[in-house]
């Protein structure tokens, strides 16, 4: 099969070109090679470190737009349903990429693992479509739904219609941080997190207060991070992984290849979104309790991401180590790769759990105004009783993760259906109707509880119908 020079492609010389495909070559080798004690920890340690980044991010971001206005805040806090649906879409289809390019590489497909990657960029503009749809014609709609409060829907539906027209720019560097981190390339994925993190931190106080553009300041600075990272992703995928540079020339559409990321894809989309519904049940429960049972769940949500984040980045990276040892037919390293990320999972949330059980009241007076007060009482027990579930949860997760790798994105599906709706849900509201707020945070360990027993399950039933016969 004849291929354009790459020159023709990135402009450099194609002896250079050469070099950067041998080197490419020898990193996705190393998925198949290379220990997992080291492996694991190598792909999967940047991945790790930028989402412990991009969870400071989002603490950081919301506390320059509450300090410029009380309104800018809940305006913010309005609109991120919405946000959280294009990190849902994003993240979903890149997963689905991931795996489907990983597996393809696996087995040696080298143009369908290019295939999989332009019709994966073709799937995430059809998303960023949509939402820019939505924010032309519906988010200003979307605040009049939620508040009666015209301040408050002219500063929401200012954010969230830049935020949606311009989304193009999160769901393309979630693309391209997907295909370098499938090819095992895991530091230049982190360095186009990191770039766009970084850049959005710098501008807020900048726009916000400095050219004092209030909430569309933010707006605008955590569009323009987006679009650097996707800029440095692209750049840095077409320069730096050859297996997977991106020609659209002559492009169509391929249903197959199409249904591949989405059988993975989709299940995972549904899994991220199904957090803000979740959110929005369990705030409705808890405002039986009054306002300051709500603050907690927010509170402990956003101390919680720092110890499930870097969890989260584990199994990205897991996701590229099992995917390609599963196209390559090697059974053993797939048994391997998760034990050593169990091993890994296990210490991150054993930390979190210290900390959550001795150290409750530091943590949670970080966001308590004026001293130790209601928040802080009821956030302690609620932090104790909650990360008895940390250790299950590990489990649970990684073993989620082999289900996406694998191509049983259905399975990941259920997971997390039960982890967040079906079991976690109506056990709060029952445990509500006892009149006890610590009694409605034992539905958490509940939840784990009983999703790490159907997580067991299902694993026996991969492992005995794809794993074993490999």
């Amino acid at each position: 099969m004849t291929e354009k020079p790459p020159s023709a492609v990135t402009g450099g010389h194609p002896i250079d070109s050469k070099e950067k495909s041998m080197e490419n070559q020898e990193r996705s080798k190393m998925l198949g090679t290379m220990s997992m004690g080291k492996l694991v920890p190598k792909v999967s340690v940047p991945i790790m470190i930028s989402m412990l980044v991009q969870a400071l991010y989002n603490v950081v971001d919301g506390i320059f737009v509450a300090r410029y206005s009380p309104d800018a805040f809940t305006s913010v806090s309005l609109a991120f349903p919405i946000q959280m649906l294009m990190i849902a879409v994003g993240t979903g289809l890149g997963v689905g990429i991931n795996s489907l390019v990983s597996r393809r590489l696996g087995a040696q497909q080298a143009e369908g693992a290019r295939s999989a990657a332009k019709n994966g960029l073709f799937l995430e503009f059809c998303g960023a479509v949509m939402f820019c749809l939505f924010g032309i014609f519906g988010a200003r709609h979307f605040m009049r739904v939620f508040t009666d409060d015209a301040n408050l829907q002219a500063l929401g539906g200012t954010y969230l219609t830049i935020v949606s027209v311009f989304s193009i720019g999160l769901l393309f560097s979630m693309v391209f941080e997907r295909l370098m981190q499938s090819t095992g390339n895991t530091v230049l994925s982190m360095v186009t997190q990191l770039a766009g993190a970084i850049t959005n931190i710098i501008l807020d106080p900048i726009m916000i207060f400095g050219l004092k553009m209030g909430v569309a300041g933010a707006a605008w600075a955590t569009v323009i991070g987006q679009w650097v990272s996707m800029t440095l992703g692209f750049t840095l995928n077409q320069r730096r992984n050859p297996e997977l540079r991106i020609s659209l020339r002559g492009f169509r559409p391929e249903m197959g290849t199409i249904r591949g990321i989405l059988q993975v894809g989709f299940p995972s989309i549904i899994m991220q979104a199904i957090s803000s519904v979740m959110n929005l049940l369990l705030n409705k429960i808890l405002l039986t309790f009054g306002t300051t049972a709500v603050n907690v769940m927010g509170v402990y949500f956003k101390l919680q991401s720092f110890v499930f984040m870097p969890v989260f980045g584990l199994g990205n990276g897991l996701v590229a180590i099992v995917g390609y040892n599963f196209g390559a037919r090697l059974r053993q390293r797939v048994y391997d790769a998760l034990r050593v990320a169990l091993t890994i999972a296990f210490v991150i949330m054993g930390v979190g759990l210290l900390a959550f059980q001795l150290a409750p009241q530091a943590l949670i007076s970080l966001f308590e105004s004026g001293g130790a007060g209601d928040l802080t009482a009821l956030g302690c027990s609620a932090l104790r009783i909650i990360s008895i579930s940390f250790l299950m949860a590990a489990a649970g997760i990684m073993i989620t993760v082999v289900f996406q790798a694998v191509g049983k994105g259905t399975y990941s599906l259920i997971m997390s259906l039960c982890r967040q709706l079906i079991v976690l849900v109506p056990a709060a509201w029952l445990l509500s109707r006892t009149g006890s707020l610590n009694a409605v945070w034992w539905a958490f360990p509940i939840a784990e509880t009983v999703s790490l027993c159907i997580s067991l399950f299902l694993f026996g039933k991969v492992n005995r119908e794809m794993l074993k016969k490999l």
